[in-house]
């Protein structure tokens, strides 16, 4: 099993391949584009569509985990980020219309977790509009997106979704809600159709066909004839239908099916006959780090509370909840809600720390301007998979943060090199009641931590140039685990007689002044970050200089403004030039450069 020996999302996978059998013979793809909420569930697609070899998967020059363009005309979107499947597929139908293509079928898979998301309501409200477009939604319910779906609607029905007698069931709920004053029926038809459309044969009326939404269901997801005549009804009814599928994720596989975490949902490596994890190298990793800082904090701090977006075990919440039950909110694949929840509750005297990948923080960006920070209310975002992750591709790769938060008026960001900078910014920042904060790290092991030598201000001095009696040529700001590669880049051109100064803000944004006296008493600037360049720290202490009239050339390395392949993370860094050799080779040039047009710092004396 090649999963076993790569890892990937195989739980999601392994519960629709009777689904995804039935898809393709149904359909005519790519004739009839076959659009996957996320992607997680792509595998047998892949096979059904002559992809076989999955030896490499997630590796540099092997199939991606997730559906990709490059990779075959059967797969349309690959960013996998949730929720947005069903608005793809009503552009797509929209444009089929337009065009005059009555002879195809646009069909679109997405889970129940996906629809705790609410831009599959936004587009399911645009779907009804027209009764004649074909579209066919399938919902692949599972009860799970990463962990179980949440919500109280989600509660509620899951002990009904997969009873005997669920027909019955419903029916008395009805009758009893029906009997509760104000309430009832209004809470009644919620039930009825707001979170899965839930059939009710007694009183057909449910939501999804009041919004003029044909609805097929519940079908055993895992019977193929089942599913077969259902998604045929489907495609020749002309118009939009919603296919509601019953599904185990982790099927036909025990360990998966078994697993209470996450069934499989993307393991590394393990062992295909009893699902044990390999062992891997015996490490701390940055996530950890963080979940036991939150458990601290939370024993200390009554008014901390933590919330997450469907991903309490990744994002390492889990311990927190573990230790303070009452104090830990997971509100779904809905990263806008929780930002502006989170500001409510920080009105409110809590003080909200959210945990998101950082490439989701994208999605919630209006709120963390507009709601979080335009009301000035101390909200702290911590940023896990910050910067470069590598296999997971394109839409994982967290390089975009430090970008976008720089626009936001009076918002704090931190981007910590190690455990011990990391514990100490995630207390700062939730001392801060008077503004949103970020913490942002990247994914996997924590290298030992970096002491600082002096402080510049706030800042930490790491390297000084005139240590040994070199001269200051070069200024490197090292932002977060690149500061690192900065201390290793100013001991390679110290060999070469370079006098090299290293300096980690830490609080990269606002950046201290103290910047700007060491930076005028230096030949060149370089910054060093592993986000993208345009608009990142590199810029920000560009334009500090300039406000603040240093001529000094500022150099900025950071990742190229580009949808990068999935591989492993250093050799991202090394097709991006972020290694200490490369860095090294470019600096001294720069700084030789200015040293020949006669800008060199002459040595500072003792007393400087």
């Amino acid at each position: 099993m090649s999963c076993a020996q790569t890892g990937g999302h195989l739980g999601p996978s392994l519960g629709v391949v009777e689904l995804s059998i039935a898809l393709h013979r149904v359909f005519d793809s790519p004739k009839d584009p076959i659009l996957f909420d996320t992607g997680h569930q792509a595998y047998a697609h892949k096979v059904l569509t002559g992809r076989h070899d999955f030896s490499n998967l997630k590796s540099e020059g092997g199939l991606s985990g997730y559906p990709s363009r490059a990779e075959s005309e059967h797969d349309f979107i690959e960013n996998s980020h949730a929720s947005t499947a069903l608005s793809y597929a009503d552009g797509m139908a929209k444009a089929n219309e337009v065009q005059g293509r009555t002879d195809r079928t646009v069909v679109a898979v997405i889970g129940d977790g996906a629809l705790t998301g609410g831009m599959a309501w936004e587009a399911l409200n645009n779907i009804a509009e027209k009764r004649n477009r074909r579209l066919v939604v399938v919902v692949n319910d599972n009860g799970r997106s990463y962990s179980p779906t949440r919500g109280g609607l989600a509660d509620h029905l899951s002990s009904l979704r997969l009873a005997p007698g669920y027909e019955q069931a419903l029916d008395l709920a009805k009758t009893t809600l029906n009997r509760t004053p104000v309430v009832g029926q209004p809470l009644y038809e919620a039930l009825h159709g707001l979170k899965k459309g839930v059939k009710d044969a007694i009183q057909p009326q449910m939501m999804f066909e009041d919004l003029g939404l044909k609805y097929l269901g519940p079908i055993d997801g895992h019977d193929e004839q089942a599913l077969e005549k259902a998604l045929r009804r489907a495609r020749d009814f002309g118009g939009p239908v919603i296919v509601h599928c019953i599904t185990q994720k982790g099927k036909g596989y025990a360990p998966a099916e078994n697993h209470d975490e996450d069934q499989f949902h993307a393991p590394g490596p393990f062992d295909a006959a009893t699902g044990e994890a390999k062992p891997g190298p015996n490490v701390v990793k940055w996530t950890s780090v963080f979940a036991d800082t939150m458990v601290e904090i939370g024993n200390e701090r009554e008014d901390v509370v933590a919330i997450t977006a469907a991903m309490l075990h990744p994002t390492g919440l889990h311990k927190f909840a573990a230790a303070h039950p009452d104090r830990i909110f997971d509100v779904g694949i809905a990263e806008q809600h929780a930002a502006t929840a989170a500001t409510g509750m920080a009105m409110n005297g809590l003080h909200p720390v959210v945990a998101v990948y950082a490439t989701f923080l994208n999605r919630c960006f209006d709120q963390v301007l507009m709601d979080a920070a335009l009301h000035r209310q101390g909200v702290t975002f911590c940023l896990d998979r910050a910067g470069v992750t590598g296999n997971d591709g394109a839409s994982h790769n967290g390089m975009w943060d430090m970008s976008i938060l720089q626009v936001v008026p009076g918002l704090r960001l931190a981007a910590p090199r190690d455990a011990e900078r990391l514990r100490t910014a995630l207390r700062e920042a939730v001392a801060v009641e008077d503004a949103p904060t970020v913490v942002r790290y990247p994914k996997g092991a924590v290298a030992d931590d970096l002491p600082a030598l002096d402080r510049v201000g706030s800042m930490d001095l790491l390297r000084r140039a005139t240590e040994g009696g070199r001269s200051r040529d070069l200024l490197i700001v090292g932002v977060g685990t690149m500061a690192q590669v900065a201390c290793e880049v100013a001991d390679r051109m110290a060999d070469q007689g370079i006098g090299v100064t290293v300096i980690d803000p830490v609080w990269v944004k606002p950046l201290d002044e103290a910047l700007v006296a060491e930076a005028a008493e230096h030949s060149v600037v370089a910054v060093i970050e592993d986000n993208g360049r345009t608009g990142a720290v590199g810029d920000a202490v560009a334009r500090l200089l300039r406000d603040n009239d240093v001529d000094v050339p500022v150099r900025t390395f950071g990742i190229e403004q580009e949808f990068l392949d999935h591989a492993k993370r250093d050799r991202i860094l090394q097709q991006q030039g972020l290694t200490p050799q490369e860095l090294s080779r470019k600096l001294t040039e720069a700084v030789l450069r200015r040293t020949e047009a006669g800008h060199g710092h002459e040595l500072a004396d003792e007393t400087a």
